[in-house]
């Protein structure tokens, strides 16, 4: 299982995450089938993606419908996983959001260090800041 978080500004962001989803294990599944066919094993894997913006968007029915292909056949229960999910995402976004905002606002040095200094310049633009060149 893995959790990613799409940036989820464009129209198509869902449809590039899956694809980016889909290519990243692709590999796998085919390792995993083939063996199982050459074991004859009877197994089959596949994949499952549940895809959610940063801003907490995902595409509903495809979300919903693909809980039920895992077998959570209640509509109510479908549902509350996906309000759930959707909280969730919103929760985590904030934090880390809040995060940031003090690691920037503290000036310490562990929070810029391992940014290369363009990015931090023009992120930092962006939000009216202006870091400090560092004390020799």
């Amino acid at each position: 299982m893995e959790y990613t978080r799409a940036m989820d500004t464009n129209e198509d962001w869902a449809e590039k995450k899956e694809q980016e989803k889909n290519d990243r294990y692709s590999s796998n599944l085919g390792f995993i089938n083939h063996l199982s066919h050459r074991e004859k094993s009877g197994w089959k894997a596949s994949q499952t993606n549940f895809t959610t913006g940063v801003r907490g968007s995902l595409h509903t029915n495809q979300f919903l419908t693909r809980l039920e292909s895992l077998g959570v056949k209640n509509k109510n229960t479908r549902e509350a996983i996906r309000n759930r999910k959707v909280q969730k995402t919103l929760s985590m976004s904030d934090m880390i959001l809040k995060f940031f905002f003090i690691a920037l606002n503290s000036k310490t040095d562990w929070t810029l260090q391992n940014l290369p200094t363009e990015i931090v310049n023009k992120n930092m633009e962006r939000i009216n800041l202006h870091l400090q060149p560092p004390r020799l």
